[in-house]
């Protein structure tokens, strides 16, 4: 505990002042989202701290593991859901979201990259579940705006007699692809343009660059198989669902 609190004030300090520049410069343009920024920062740190908290408690349980993971799906998917404000789509974001992130998960650990122990499977595990559930909710949103958008041609592939998933195929492929945009760039320009957040966190950790390299891989090569997988289930379950122009 005492060595979690160490430097809590300089990093306190620092959130302060950068929510303070982004509601400054937000003022400055016009923006209008200082009280949404208070708001989000203030969650924020609320919910990394609880977690924290539970993470730990898990991480010391194994047995807690998969209730941990699953409680994660759970909201994962009902997160998504919400956004696609679409009839009775809960089991289709969370078969999309589970399947994606369980794929990804049994490849790494099944062909030892990872050791299946608890403080590697769940961190890395909720990686790939908040992974597929941002590109489920693209890829979703995406098809649904799209098919609002054109539905006299979807409605008249309908009533010709094919079926939904018919009839918004190539709608769906493009907006699984365009969902997978942020993952592959992501992938491509890594190191080049960014160092993403497994990379610096383990290097802050102590750990060597060729390890904070490994894990990394590990990191975008699985978050890119779990989206894939998630886009191709979530578009497809919701061509087999469109009866009807959907909401935008």
């Amino acid at each position: 505990m005492i060595d979690a609190l160490h430097g809590i004030g300089p990093v306190l300090a620092a959130i302060t002042v950068l929510a303070l520049v982004a509601i400054g410069v937000g003022r400055w343009a016009g923006l209008g989202h200082g009280r949404d920024v208070v708001v989000v920062v203030a969650r924020a740190v609320v919910q990394i701290v609880a977690v924290g908290l539970v993470l730990g408690f898990v991480l010391r349980t194994a047995a807690l593991a998969p209730l941990y993971l699953c409680l994660a799906l759970g909201i994962a998917s009902w997160t998504s859901a919400r956004r696609l404000r679409f009839p009775r789509v809960w089991p289709v974001t969370v078969v999309a979201i589970g399947a994606g992130a369980a794929t990804a998960s049994a490849v790494v650990i099944g062909t030892g990259a990872l050791q299946p122990h608890v403080l590697q499977v769940v961190p890395f595990t909720a990686q790939l579940i908040g992974g597929a559930m941002s590109a489920t909710t693209l890829a979703g949103r995406r098809m649904l705006d799209d098919v609002a958008a054109d539905w006299a041609t979807v409605e008249s592939w309908l009533a010709i007699g094919a079926t939904g998933r018919e009839a918004v195929a190539d709608v769906g492929r493009t907006a699984a692809q365009r969902a997978l945009a942020p993952a592959l760039d992501q992938t491509r320009t890594v190191g080049l343009v960014t160092l993403p957040g497994a990379f610096v966190g383990l290097l802050l950790g102590g750990a060597s660059p060729l390890e904070a390299a490994r894990v990394q891989l590990l990191v975008l090569v699985g978050l890119v198989a779990a989206e894939t997988v998630a886009v191709v289930l979530v578009t497809a379950g919701l061509g087999r669902r469109i009866r009807q122009r959907p909401e935008r």
